[in-house]
């Protein structure tokens, strides 16, 4: 069954994860994409203000993508997103960490220019095993009406 922009009320919507990060992706991420000491060498990033090796903002920004497709967005009527409307990232994320992503509905909205569409705004928020916020994202997804993807 596919998600429609009417199976989107306020509220809870799910918990996805755990997810354990193992330092070798951290490092292999940081490679690839965000190569900067605190992210590749422990020793670097112990004299950091991070105080020991972590991962990436945009490693993170990356986990939190994978966790909302894996959890929900394969099964979704998804016609993309505008842009993130805000990301934060609250503390760092270490080897072995287990990271669990929640998702909140904050709002739902028509699309006055398509009205085959709406807006649903998720909150997405990664904490690790101890309960702690790593990060917080807020982004706006368009999803289409039930009608329109029985269209399709």
């Amino acid at each position: 069954m596919t998600l429609t922009f009417e199976d989107f009320q306020p509220g809870h919507f799910g918990s996805f994860g755990p997810r354990r990060i193992t330092r070798d992706e951290i490092i292999a991420y940081a490679k690839e994409y965000d190569p900067q000491p605190m992210h590749l060498d422990e020793e670097a990033a112990k004299a950091s203000m991070l105080k020991g090796l972590a991962g990436s903002g945009w490693h993170m920004c990356s986990l939190m993508m994978r966790m909302i497709y894996d959890g929900f967005l394969y099964k979704t009527a998804s016609l993309g997103a505008p842009g993130v409307t805000e990301m934060k990232w609250l503390m760092p994320f270490r080897p072995d960490d287990e990271l669990t992503l929640d998702v909140e509905v904050m709002e739902t909205r028509t699309s006055q220019s398509r009205p085959s569409m709406g807006f649903v705004t998720f909150k997405c928020s990664m904490r690790n095993a101890k309960g702690q916020t790593v990060s917080d994202m807020t982004v706006p997804i368009m999803i289409g009406h039930r009608a329109t993807a029985e269209q399709m």
